[in-house]
């Protein structure tokens, strides 16, 4: 068979590209590199945040998101998201990693739940949320925009406690699926509680991160998918402290297999701006992805 009749074309004949084909049937192309920045994914975003879904609270009752440093280190924020002051988890990404790794009406644990994002998106899509929380704050504002969003009793919930202490509390949860984002080492302290993450030196912060992900290892089912959204951050000097690599180690370690990896690109934003300063004065290189790393339980 010719390689024109293996060609794809529409109704009125304009012939269809493949990826097209592929978001009909993956919602996004099922490759290594994720583009936030393509025109189906910034439209699924932005119907997503018309639900009213909003950013995390600090410590001081300001938007985590508001410093352009930390946002765009962890979240690739856009310009108009940084003179706006609003920033949220990407609602698109948690759509198109429950509906890729988690089966229908499943169950879903997030053991550094943090916003509200990734619950309200579970619970909108009929999958069963568990997210573990240190800040009693932050539970409560996410209780509070899942019921104004999804109604009375939803399918989200959040636990307020240290995920290494809840995880041994909650007894009956088997999970389908193990979905969150990690605090980037210290790059944001998030409170002044001393089991918090993100105050803790490195060696710390690993030894108290590989028992959690082990604790979720003994949550998830069989054939489990297990999805961290990670990133790298540097020291004082400059140099890289190899978290993603932190991260597949503890995962490893704890009895995971390492299964897919993929690079979510993100908008572009600033950093036009700051690559003329930043790469000018010391040569790093801007960055503008995040690492999706996802792991099995066989």
């Amino acid at each position: 068979m010719s390689e024109a009749n293996n060609e794809n074309f529409d109704l009125f004949g304009a012939k269809v590209e493949k990826d097209v084909l592929l978001r009909d049937v993956f919602l996004e192309p099922p490759f290594t590199v994720l583009d936030t920045r393509g025109g189906a994914w910034r439209n699924r975003k932005r119907l997503w945040k018309n639900l009213g879904i909003e950013s995390e609270v600090s410590r001081e009752g300001i938007n985590l998101m508001s410093t352009q440093a930390f946002a765009a280190e962890k979240y690739g924020r856009t310009a108009k998201d940084e003179m706006s002051g609003v920033s949220i988890f990407d609602p698109a990404l948690c759509e198109l990693m429950y509906r890729w790794f988690c089966p229908d009406a499943g169950k879903i644990l997030d053991p550094f739940a943090g916003g509200s994002v990734r619950g309200i998106v579970a619970g909108k899509l009929g999958y069963f949320y568990t997210g573990l929380e240190l800040r009693p704050e932050q539970v409560h504002s996410n209780r509070e925009q899942a019921v104004r969003i999804l109604g009375a009793g939803n399918q989200a919930e959040w636990v307020t406690g240290d995920s290494e202490k809840t995880l041994d509390q909650i007894k009956n949860l088997s999970a389908d699926m193990i979905f969150s984002c990690p605090p980037y080492l210290d790059l944001e302290v998030y409170s002044d509680d001393p089991d918090d993450l993100s105050t803790m030196k490195d060696d710390k912060f690993e030894e108290k991160y590989q028992k959690i992900i082990s604790k979720c290892f003994d949550k998830i089912k069989d054939g489990g998918y297990a999805v961290f959204v990670v990133g790298d951050v540097r020291d004082k000097k400059g140099n890289y402290r190899m978290f993603t690599e932190m991260t597949v180690r503890c995962f490893v370690k704890a009895g995971f297999k390492c299964y897919n990896k993929a690079v979510l690109l993100q908008p572009i934003g600033t950093a036009m701006l700051r690559a003329n300063k930043v790469f000018g004065s010391n040569k790093k290189l801007v960055k503008v992805h995040e690492d999706v790393l996802i792991f099995k339980k066989h």
